[in-house]
């Protein structure tokens, strides 16, 4: 009988979640990786080779995430850091930066492992992913709420989904996809802001952030607790 395990890993095609994706093909896992870009999806499966399958997935799309769970095999882990979202101060009373940031990066995580849920071993990880405003926002008070509420989450459902265990990710800023996606002029003084605030004065790499999520995966010690990947920006 194999041993191989299978992690689910919706947003797996780029940044953190591919970083992931390769550190747990490269012992030999399984992965079955979400992702919103049929071209992407395709290109991430060919690199991945044969140890990765996949499928396309909207995660705001709750019937869209029960497809990608429904044939699935049995699942040793999960881990959910696709978003896309804006923010936006408070003053401004914008949907697109309260409501619909919840629907992208709160709603669509809880629902996701709901669906999961049918699909995963009787100790499966799940590690879901916030991040650090949730203890130090700077503006965007929705985006530090949506954050916050992800770190309860992950409290909640590690009481009662035991013996599956929950947690949290909460990366700072990161040198993904993301920021080198966008043009240099708003990219370099967010990065030099970042080196102001945090103690290791550099973003993280999405290669740090994938070892901290496979960490959660794989302790079998920690549930219910959220991880700071931040540099040591929540200290400051």
């Amino acid at each position: 009988m194999s041993n191989t395990r299978t992690y689910a890993i919706i947003g797996g095609t780029a940044g953190i979640g591919l970083a992931l994706a390769r550190k747990l093909t490269a012992r030999s896992d399984h992965v079955l990786i979400g992702g919103r870009s049929p071209d992407r999806l395709e290109s991430t499966l060919a690199a991945l080779g044969s140890s990765a399958s996949g499928r396309t997935v909207d995660m705001t799309d709750r019937s869209s995430t029960h497809a990608f769970f429904a044939d699935a095999p049995e699942l040793s882990g999960l881990f959910t850091p696709a978003a896309s979202y804006q923010t936006g101060a408070f003053r401004d009373g914008a949907r697109e930066t309260s409501e619909d940031l919840f629907d992208a990066k709160f709603w669509s995580q809880y629902w996701a492992v709901h669906a999961a849920l049918p699909r995963l071993a009787a100790d499966a990880s799940v590690v879901l992913m916030s991040g650090a405003a949730s203890i130090r926002p700077i503006g965007a008070p929705a985006y530090a709420a949506c954050n916050s509420a992800l770190e309860g989450l992950a409290r909640g459902l590690a009481l009662e989904l035991s013996p599956i265990r929950v947690n949290c990710l909460s990366p700072g800023t990161t040198d993904s996809d993301l920021w080198r996606d966008r043009p240099a002029e708003i990219r370099e003084p967010a990065y030099a802001y970042w080196r102001e605030l945090c103690l290791v004065r550099r973003p993280a790499t999405v290669e740090e952030q994938a070892h901290a999520a496979l960490f959660l995966l794989d302790n079998t010690n920690m549930t219910g607790n959220t991880l700071f990947c931040d540099g040591g920006y929540t200290l400051r």
